[in-house]
């Protein structure tokens, strides 16, 4: 792999649309927003689709009531704090039911469809609890995005799994879904779909039935008949998004922590996008621990510190010192290890703050390590 500058700007020229992908808790939220900002502040209109913000991160972008469309940040509340960028910064919180309310009814054949696939029991779970269910949500949102507008980049935030590479495999896997043989048993007429499950099973959805009142096998049945009118068309979104996921104006940025098993998750996304076929453009560090020591002893420090601490303060100052110095050496460990593995000799390196970002101001901060 060729060695790549550590202008952020410059690995992003040509693309059209961000994913940022990494382990959960690593702050990739809060990332993808500051690099939607950071990329608004040089010119561009820019799309970011945030999953699940902090409330603080929410109202800054002015999404206090989230929604499912994106909506331009107010440019007088860009002004109010002082980071009005020369572009546009647009917004929008994941609604994973609305995104597939949507879908479903922009490709129903007639009202009537529509509103046997909307009211059905098994859809309603589908498009809210199952899991998985967020992965697709996001790159059907991706589609629409990308076919539907005119921004210059879109970024993603993709959502918080215990395995981010559920987001790389979920339009293939609803394509095997929408393609394979269990879709068409259920859509086949006849009661097929009871006496392919076995006595067994039927037994099982019959007692649950006298139960619950609810005839699930019947819902099933029902609920895929009826999205028979629609699968052709969600099935080519789904196929267009996975081919987007590889385009060349698509780019993968991987996110992670100086932490063992965040790093240790990065090594293996990176892996994974090589094998797909997909683009990494580089990884970004978040909260870095970059002050402790500095090479001295404790007892340097103090003695450096007495003079204008005292004694006592300069002694607790010098101690906390040296525990930050535990993790300085720990996350400059961390980083050597991924600029090998990764291949990646200047990731981004974006510093532990001692507070969280709540503004706008804040974003543009963190925009400023990103491309340093």
């Amino acid at each position: 792999m060729p060695k790549r500058s550590a202008n952020l700007a410059k690995r992003l020229q040509g693309k059209r649309v961000c994913v940022c992908l990494g382990a959960g808790g690593v702050g990739k939220t809060t990332t993808s927003a500051a690099l939607a900002f950071g990329l608004a502040a040089r010119g561009q209109k820019v799309a970011v689709v945030t999953i699940d913000p902090a409330r603080r991160l929410a109202a800054a972008l002015g999404l206090g009531e989230l929604s499912g469309e994106p909506r331009q940040i107010d440019s007088e509340l860009l002004a109010a704090q002082g980071v009005a960028p020369p572009g546009e910064l647009w917004a929008m919180a994941l609604d994973v039911k609305r995104t597939f309310d949507d879908v479903i009814t922009r490709l129903s054949p007639d009202n009537a469809s529509r509103e046997e696939i909307l009211t059905n029991p098994v859809y309603r779970e589908l498009s809210s609890a199952v899991s998985g269910v967020q992965e697709l949500g996001a790159v059907t949102k991706l589609y629409e995005l990308n076919a539907e507008h005119d921004f210059d980049v879109i970024v993603l935030d993709t959502p918080p799994s215990r395995n981010a590479l559920d987001f790389l495999t979920a339009p293939e896997n609803m394509l095997h879904f929408l393609e394979g043989r269990a879709l068409k048993v259920f859509l086949a007429p006849g009661g097929i779909a009871a006496r392919f499950l076995g006595r067994g099973t039927g037994l099982v959805f019959a007692i649950f039935a006298r139960v619950t009142g609810v005839d699930m096998l019947g819902e099933l049945s029902t609920f895929f008949r009826s999205l028979s009118g629609v699968i052709d068309g969600f099935g080519e979104r789904i196929r267009g998004v996975a081919e987007l996921l590889r385009e060349g104006t698509t780019s993968f940025l991987i996110v992670t922590s100086p932490e063992h098993e965040p790093a240790r998750e990065a090594v293996f996304l990176a892996e994974q996008l090589t094998e797909a076929g997909m683009a990494r453009n580089g990884a970004i560090v978040n909260r870095v621990h970059l002050h402790g020591l500095d090479g001295l002893a404790v007892e340097e420090v103090e003695a450096l510190l007495t003079g204008e601490l005292g004694d006592s303060l300069a002694r607790r100052t010098a101690n906390n010192l040296a525990d930050f110095d535990v993790l300085v050496r720990r996350d400059r460990d961390t980083i050597a290890r991924l600029r090998k593995e990764l291949d990646e000799p200047n990731p981004m390196i974006v510093p532990h703050l001692d507070e969280d970002i709540q503004d706008l101001a804040g974003l543009a901060r963190i925009a400023g390590y990103l491309f340093a």
